[in-house]
Parts: structure tokens; C-alpha cells; sequence
């Protein structure tokens, strides 16, 4: 039984909706990891296809000044092996350059295009809003994935004459049943999964990304703690933990077109 009011339930009911396929959308390599790779290794444990579309290189990541030749080709190493580390090996880049990425119609357009392809039943994305309790999940570029990839989904994605050279390719129009948001604002967050079998494989696929954590320790306590109150405010029982979701139904039985 979940802890939070009518209104902020999820539309998402896990034993009802089928999962085969899922895309996921991120700023940074590591983004990923540290909001939702418990998620993925339950889905891919679960026989759930799961991609990963990361939208810049990371070029502007890490602490070391000895990094910076080769910090594009370091994080993307750290990326495959952390996404191998939850049963991910799917992975897309946007090469967007890192601290100024914006909801552009290029962006918008990548997104479009790797959905169509992908026809994914979920799209999993950082969100668009900023949380103002803690403004460090919502760097610029983070805010700016949840835009782009929100625009696309509606109402690009679904439009046949939007981006028409897509369809002139032969990626088709495509109805995204679901679209799930992370990092966003807590009092928007609908949905929690419970992630207590794969805590540790999560924390191994954080660790995975050694150039960007000067401070290990803490930075584990931070994320068991997290997802310890995550499980809390939905419920679970005492030790449980828990990642959170903002839950959208995008296209289901009760949609009508353009509304």
C-alpha cells in the first residue's frame, strides 16, 4: 500500500502494463546511474530490453585537471561498463557539447528519431521542472533533456508531418505509451519501485564512474539514504529501498487524438 495521496498515484500498475522495451534519456554519463539503475536492473533482470541515450559526452564532467585530454573517451568507457554492470549494452550519444545543452529543434529532433526506432513501450527521461529542495539535480543540461524529451514525445513523435524527412526515411509516426521522469521535484514524483534486490548492483554501476566522485564515501551514504526515504514515502517495509518516478500515461486506452 503506497504512502502518498489519490491524486499522486501512479496511472502505472506493473501488474496490468506490459514493459518489453525501454529507451532511456540522460544528460551526462553516470545521470543514469545514479537515478534509475536499479529500475533498469530489475527490468533487464525481468527479460526487459533497455537503451540508453546519453545527450552530451560529459566533456565538461569530473575534477581532475590531468583528465581533461581525454575525459570524452574516459566517461564513455565508465558509461558502458556501469550500463554492462545492470544488463545494458545499447548505448546511444547526441554529442551535444556538456553545459549548454538546449530543447532545440535539433536535440528534439535526435529524440524523435531514436524513439521511431526504438518504439519503446516507456521512455524514461530526467525531468523538466527544477527541484528546489536539491538544486543539484537540476543542472541546465538535466532541465533541458526533460524538456527536449517531453516536446518530443508530444507532439512530434506521434505527428506523421513533424520532421517529415524521418517518415520520408521510413521511421513512422510512433504512440509512446509511457513516459517516466527522474530528478524532477519530489511533490511530482507518482510512482516508486522497489529496488532493495538490486541496491547493489546500482551502487557498482555508480562506482563504475571514478572521475566523477571525489568524495566516494559520502556519496554512497547520500545515494542508500535516498533510496531508504524513497521506500519510506511509499510505504515498503522497514530496510526496503526504493527509486521515484514521475509517471506520465502519454497514449492509452482512454486518449484521444489531439486532446
Amino acid at each position: 500500500m503506497t504512502a502518498f495521496p489519490e491524486q499522486a498515484r501512479s496511472p502505472f500498475n506493473p501488474d496490468v502494463h506490459r514493459v518489453g522495451r525501454v529507451l532511456c534519456f540522460a544528460a551526462h554519463p553516470d545521470d543514469i546511474d545514479f537515478g534509475a539503475a536499479g529500475t533498469i536492473a530489475a527490468w533487464t533482470a525481468a527479460g526487459v530490453d533497455v537503451s540508453y541515450c546519453i545527450m552530451t559526452d560529459g566533456d565538461a564532467g569530473g575534477f581532475d585537471p590531468a583528465h581533461r585530454a581525454n575525459i570524452i573517451a574516459m566517461r564513455d568507457a565508465e558509461q558502458r561498463r556501469a550500463a554492462e554492470l545492470v544488463g545494458v549494452t545499447d548505448i546511444h550519444y547526441l554529442h551535444q557539447r556538456d553545459g549548454y545543452l538546449e530543447p532545440s529543434h535539433e536535440v528534439m529532433q535526435g529524440v524523435v528519431k531514436l524513439i521511431r526506432e526504438i518504439r519503446p513501450d516507456v521512455v524514461l527521461s530526467m525531468h523538466p521542472e527544477r527541484n528546489w529542495k536539491r538544486i543539484q539535480k537540476s543542472h541546465p543540461d538535466h532541465l533541458a533533456v526533460g524538456e527536449a524529451v517531453t516536446r518530443a514525445v508530444y507532439p512530434a513523435l506521434e505527428n506523421p508531418f513533424a520532421y517529415p524527412e524521418l517518415a520520408a526515411a521510413g521511421l513512422d509516426a510512433y504512440k509512446l505509451p509511457w513516459l517516466w521522469l527522474f530528478a524532477g521535484p519530489e511533490e511530482r514524483e507518482n510512482h516508486f519501485v522497489d529496488v532493495s534486490a538490486h541496491v547493489d548492483a546500482k551502487l557498482r554501476a555508480i562506482h563504475v564512474h571514478v572521475s566523477q566522485h571525489p568524495d566516494v564515501e559520502a556519496m554512497e551514504k547520500t545515494v542508500r539514504q535516498s533510496m531508504r526515504i524513497n521506500a519510506a514515502r511509499a510505504g515498503y517495509p522497514e530496510g526496503s529501498s526504493a527509486e521515484a518516478f514521475h509517471v506520465v500515461a502519454v497514449n492509452g486506452p482512454g486518449t484521444i487524438a489531439g486532446f
